[in-house]
C-alpha cells in the first residue's frame, strides 16, 4: 500500500469512527425542565453524594428564592469526614472508612454546623498542587490514620486522636471558616444556612424494596450509609410516580442509585432491550449485588426521545463530559430499575404520602 492509499484508508477509518461516534448521539425533546445550577466536577474524589445533593440544594434555593449560591462542598467534606471518623471510632472499628456517602449526610452536616460558600474554603485541590478536588493521596492517608486509632486489644482510642484526624483533613482540604464575609455582610456557617431559606425538617427519603414492609422506615443496608438514617419504603410505580408528579410541580430530586451496569460515560443510561425493570427483579439485583448503591446525581427534567421513550434530565458532577455537556438522559425504565432511594422536599409528595411520612422516625 502506497502513501497516498495508506493516507486515503486511514482518513477512510476516521470517517467510520466519527459517524459511528455521531451515530450514538441521540436527539432528546424536553418536556419538563426545572432551574439548576451550573455542573460541577467531583474530580479524582468519591464525592458524588456531595456535589449532588449541594446541588440540589442549591436548586431548591433557587426554586424558593430566585438566588442563585454556589455551595461549599470541601465544607461538607471536613465535617462529615470527622464524623464518620467519630462514628467508627464509636464503633470500635466495626464500620467502613469511606470517601462515599448519601444525601443525608449533607442534610446533617448542615443542620449541625451549616454551610458557607465556595470562596470562603481554599479552591479543591489547591492545597495539593492540583486544580480540582484530588483525594488519591488524601483519603488513603486519612484512612489509615482512623484505622491506627482503633488499635487491636486496645481498651480505649488513642488519646487526641479527633485532632490528629481534622490535620489530615485540613491538610488537604482547608479549614473550615468561623466567620466568612459574603456580599458585604459577616456570617458564621450555621447564620449563612439560616439565611438560605431553606427548612431542614422538610427533606425526606424514599426507597421501594421488598426485604422489609411497604409503608414503613427502614435504613438501607449499604456500606455507604453509614448515618443510619432511615427511608420510607413504598411500591416502585408509587415511587415513580412521585418523582415524576415532584419535577411537574417543580421540584428537582436527589439521586442514589447504581450506574455500574448500562450506564455510558457519554450521558445516557437505558436498560437493554427486553429487561422490564419489576419489582421483583429489583430486589434480586439487590440480594445479588448485581445492583448497587454507587453514585448520586440530580434529576431535575424529563424528556423523549424521537420514539417518544420517557427519560430523565438528570446533573451528573464529572465536569462537562459527555455528549450533553455533563448532563445525563437516563430512561425512566433504567431509573425505575436502578434507584436506591430518591431525596426531596415533603412538600412536592401526595397528600396521603406526605401525611404518612410526617412522623419521621
Amino acid at each position: 500500500m502506497n502513501r497516498n492509499m495508506r493516507i486515503l484508508f486511514f482518513a477512510g477509518l476516521l470517517m467510520l469512527a466519527v459517524s459511528a461516534s455521531a451515530q450514538d448521539v441521540k436527539t432528546f425533546t424536553t418536556v419538563k425542565k426545572n432551574p439548576v445550577t451550573s455542573v460541577k466536577n467531583q474530580y479524582r474524589s468519591g464525592t458524588c453524594w456531595d456535589f449532588a445533593t449541594l446541588g440540589y440544594f442549591e436548586s431548591e434555593i433557587l426554586r424558593k428564592t430566585g438566588k442563585t449560591y454556589d455551595l461549599c462542598e470541601m465544607f461538607v467534606v471536613s465535617k462529615d469526614y470527622l464524623d464518620c471518623a467519630t462514628h467508627y471510632v464509636r464503633m470500635h472499628g466495626y464500620s467502613q472508612i469511606s470517601e462515599g456517602g448519601s444525601c443525608e449526610d449533607v442534610l446533617e452536616v448542615i443542620r449541625k454546623y451549616g454551610i458557607c460558600p465556595e470562596n470562603a474554603m481554599p479552591a479543591p485541590g489547591s492545597l495539593t498542587g492540583d486544580s480540582l478536588a484530588n483525594f488519591k493521596v488524601f483519603f488513603p492517608e486519612l484512612e489509615n490514620k482512623v484505622r491506627s486509632i482503633v488499635r487491636y486489644s486496645a481498651k480505649e482510642p488513642l488519646p487526641g486522636w479527633k485532632d490528629s484526624v481534622q490535620a489530615v483533613i485540613e491538610k488537604y482540604v482547608g479549614k473550615c471558616p468561623e466567620t466568612f464575609v459574603y456580599e458585604g455582610k459577616t456570617y458564621t456557617p450555621k447564620s449563612f444556612a439560616e439565611s438560605l431559606g431553606l427548612n431542614l425538617s422538610d427533606y425526606v427519603s424514599l426507597t421501594s424494596f421488598t426485604h422489609h414492609p411497604f409503608n414503613q422506615w427502614f435504613v438501607i443496608e449499604s456500606p455507604y450509609k453509614w448515618r443510619l438514617r432511615p427511608s420510607y419504603n413504598i411500591p416502585i410505580d408509587e415511587l415513580m410516580d412521585v418523582l415524576d408528579k415532584a419535577l411537574d410541580a417543580g421540584y428537582t430530586v436527589a439521586w442514589g442509585g447504581d450506574v455500574s451496569g448500562d450506564f455510558s460515560r457519554k450521558g445516557l443510561a437505558d436498560l437493554p432491550d427486553g429487561v422490564i425493570p419489576t419489582q421483583e427483579l429489583r430486589q434480586e439485583q439487590w440480594d445479588d449485588w448485581r445492583f448497587t448503591y454507587d453514585h448520586v446525581m440530580l434529576i431535575y427534567g424529563k424528556a423523549i426521545d424521537d420514539q417518544g421513550k420517557p427519560f430523565y434530565l438528570v446533573k451528573n458532577s464529572w465536569g462537562k463530559s459527555g455528549y450533553y455537556n455533563g448532563i445525563w438522559y437516563m430512561s425512566r425504565d433504567y431509573i425505575a430499575l436502578n434507584t436506591t432511594y430518591i431525596f426531596l422536599n415533603r412538600n412536592a409528595l401526595p397528600k396521603a404520602l406526605k401525611k404518612a411520612v410526617k412522623n419521621q422516625f
